[in-house]
């Protein structure tokens, strides 16, 4: 029953009755709401593994806000840093997503320049706040087997964690995950749309330090 109560809130929070709220409020409500088994929910309910990994890391309440505020200062950086990326502020977290022709040749794993250069940009970024953990996810469009494209979006994972972990990021803030063409953006029907569904997306969430730090300074 909580569990259904947490969807409909969270629900609620991205109606278009929420929509004078900013990044930080939702963060603390969706918090109070969420949990890891809320968020997984809503991950596999909408196809979206980013925004249900970013609820089930929430802590929520008066620390949820005060993470928010961190992350909003992150989240500009990497929007005025990194033109090549995506980058939204989602609850607790952010996501910065790459389309996979940035990073990648097609149905290769093999990081191309272009590549180098945004991560690095990343990197640089990512080392000024250094409490946060970062899920790198892998995803493809259902061109080919389902099976070679779970390969495929592991190997791609696995490459730019490892490049990060190569060149300054520790390997103990690096989860690395392959989704293949299971959590696909849009439909596949078209060219544009297989592209957009190829690609790799950063979780950016607070690690233990962070979250503590974040409790010290609500009980102020």
């Amino acid at each position: 029953m909580k569990s259904i109560l947490s969807i409909v809130i969270i629900a609620a929070i991205f109606s278009s009755g929420c929509k004078t709220w900013n990044k930080t409020q939702k963060g603390a409500v969706i918090g109070t709401a969420g949990g890891a088994a809320v968020g997984a929910v809503i991950g596999r309910a909408s196809g979206n593994t980013a925004l249900g990994a970013i609820i089930g890391a929430t802590v929520g309440g008066v620390a949820g806000a005060v993470i928010g505020r961190q992350m909003d200062k992150q989240a500009e950086e990497m929007k005025k840093n990194i033109p090549d990326a995506t980058v939204e502020r989602v609850g607790e977290g952010i996501i910065v997503e790459f389309n996979s022709k940035i990073l990648f040749a097609f149905d290769k794993s093999t990081l191309s320049s272009d590549a180098r250069v945004n991560l690095n940009k990343l990197i640089s970024i990512l080392n000024k706040y250094p409490d946060t953990n970062i899920e790198v996810q892998g995803h493809t469009d259902d061109v080919g087997t389902a099976h070679y494209n779970m390969a495929l979006s592991r190997r791609r994972a696995s490459a730019v964690s490892s490049f990060l972990s190569s060149n300054g990021i520790a390997s103990s803030r690096l989860t690395t995950k392959g989704f293949g063409e299971s959590a696909n953006k849009v439909s596949n029907s078209t060219e544009d749309g297989q592209a957009q569904n190829r690609r790799v997306e950063f979780l950016i969430t607070a690690n233990e330090k962070m979250k503590a730090a974040a409790a010290k300074e609500a009980g102020k």
